[in-house]
């Protein structure tokens, strides 16, 4: 019995599916052609084919209640039990075998049928093709969180190890299972008295190479499509991760990005796995920010250096956020995190994967400023007031005020064309919030881009910001740089041909969490 845990898109389902159609006698055995297992000729001679196999997949049990959440476990099962409508032809079985199938058809099963459908259906399975079953349930703690978040998770907590606990424990018609999750629930929430499951975390070294890409499947994958060229970029953005002692890529990422290159030459890698998920994990470890050292923590993260934490794999829904030592370890499990070299013990060093989970916390990191910026009136109009009025010192001094309450996201981590891209934000944050002020964001002006461009709504006039990052700490170099740029660009050209006469060019620079800020 074994419990894989990966995190979401590294190939969990598709692993489970291969399974099926390997052991299965109803599976398509041709897929594995030309593979390397079909030169094992004597274990595939021996298995391929040759095993009932139920697949189940609890990933779409996603509901707003516990009532809903049932019919939909209901409707897995018979799905399960679909695939075996020849049980009701079959003279191995008597009359009492077939009503109890039919039944596991049904959609009025209560909690104890539920219960007991998946080994109700073995025990048949088993009946018919003299066999020992294997069984497949994949990603078994959705339901869970779903649960959790929704509110009835003490009712779905009963139902999974009542489900679970009757098809796993004392369950002669199996031959083995398999079962993945993203998290390794607390045994003693579900898996009570299984005493021979095998647990393998990402931690773990045995098959640590079968889930995600390795670099030589990567390089493989890319000179197949042709795209051998981009193997810098792909290993940047969608590497990093180790499982066990094997580093891997986020196949996901990969994938959707060998894809829109395809499409498109000069496509720029982009986070796909962001959208596959709510990020809650990352969200609430910035709300942790307000504490001094997570702050530090958060900045050495993604400023790409490593932090040692003692990691706790299990836990139970209702733990994972209760403290902020329980949050870096759901960061770890969820892939969120990764591991950097051996651990020892508990204590783990972990570290930001890529770029792509680093892009990650960056926008969980702006959308946080966002909001304390909204919530912080008084420092906004005084801000925006000394822009409009041409205070440079003002602004300075608030801008200054504002870098050292956020969080940082040093340098060292990205490339230097990248380095601006920060400061650039945090500004269009904050004059975001300013509704009826036009603000525009690298805008084609004069013979150039401007960085930002303000056109507050309460007079006739226009604000251009040139944003420096000054790479040797020198702030004033920097902001002559800046609004040399603007002089040379001829940037408010735009604004005068349209009219505008009161035009202020502001040249700001920034290190780390210092800044400053020069008006022409």
């Amino acid at each position: 019995m074994n419990l894989f845990t990966r995190p979401r898109r590294f190939g969990k389902s598709l692993n489970m599916s291969m399974l099926e159609e390997f052991f299965s006698p109803e599976g398509d055995q041709g897929i594995f052609d030309g593979l390397e297992i079909s030169g094992e000729t004597a274990l595939c001679e021996k298995y391929m084919g040759k095993y009932p196999v139920i697949s189940v997949s609890l990933k779409g049990i996603d509901a707003r209640t516990y009532e809903t959440a049932f019919q939909m476990a209901i409707q897995v099962v018979a799905e399960a039990a679909a695939k075996f409508y020849f049980l009701l032809d079959s003279e191995k079985l008597n009359e009492h075998d077939k009503s109890v199938y039919q039944k596991l058809l049904s959609d009025d099963m209560n909690e104890g049928w539920l219960g007991n459908s998946l080994k109700l259906l073995s025990g048949l399975l088993e009946k018919y093709y003299d066999k020992k079953v294997i069984l497949l349930i994949d990603e078994y703690d959705v339901p869970l969180a779903k649960a959790f978040a929704n509110g009835y998770y003490d009712q779905m907590i009963s139902l999974i190890r009542n489900l679970l606990g009757q098809v796993l424990k004392t369950n002669s018609s199996l031959k083995f299972v398999v079962l993945t999750g993203c998290l390794r629930i607390s045994k003693e929430s579900i898996f009570t008295g299984l005493n021979n499951l095998k647990v393998l975390t990402i931690a773990d070294e045995r098959f640590d190479e079968y889930f995600g890409f390795t670099d030589e499947e990567v390089r493989e994958l890319l000179e197949y499509y042709d795209l051998a060229d981009y193997y810098d970029t792909v290993k940047e953005w969608y590497d990093g991760y180790l499982f066990g002692n094997v580093e891997v890529y986020c196949p996901w990422d990969v994938l959707n990005y060998c894809d829109r290159v395809r499409s498109g030459p000069y496509a720029q890698p982009e986070n796909y796995w962001i959208n596959t998920s709510s990020n809650d994990a990352v969200k609430r470890f910035i709300r942790e920010s307000a504490n001094a050292t997570t702050k530090r923590e958060i900045e050495r993260l993604v400023a790409g250096e490593v932090i040692t934490k003692e990691i706790h794999q299990e836990l139970i829904f209702p733990e994972m956020y209760k403290t902020v030592e329980n949050i870096w370890s759901l960061l770890f499990t969820t892939g969120y995190l990764t591991q950097r070299g051996k651990a020892e013990g508990r204590q783990m060093k972990l570290a930001i994967p890529n770029m792509a989970v680093r892009d990650i916390f960056v926008t969980q990191i702006m959308d946080y400023f966002k909001e304390n910026v909204r919530g912080d009136a008084d420092t906004l109009n005084r801000f925006c007031d000394a822009l409009q009025k041409g205070d440079a010192e003002g602004v300075e001094s608030i801008f200054n005020e504002y870098l050292r309450r956020s969080i940082s996201i040093r340098d060292t981590f990205i490339k230097s064309g990248m380095k601006e891209n920060f400061y650039h934000g945090i500004l269009l944050g904050i004059l975001g919030v300013k509704d009826r002020w036009g603000v525009s964001s690298d805008r084609e002006m004069g013979e150039g881009y401007a960085d930002i461009l303000v056109e507050p709504d309460s007079e006739v006039m226009g604000i251009i910001i040139e944003i420096k990052y000054a790479h040797d700490g020198n702030l004033d170099a920097a902001c002559g740089e800046a609004l040399k740029q603007i002089a040379y660009t001829k940037y408010e050209d735009d604004l005068l041909d349209d009219g505008v006469e009161h035009i202020l060019k502001y040249g700001i620079a920034c290190y780390k969490k210092r800044c400053r800020v020069m008006l022409a």
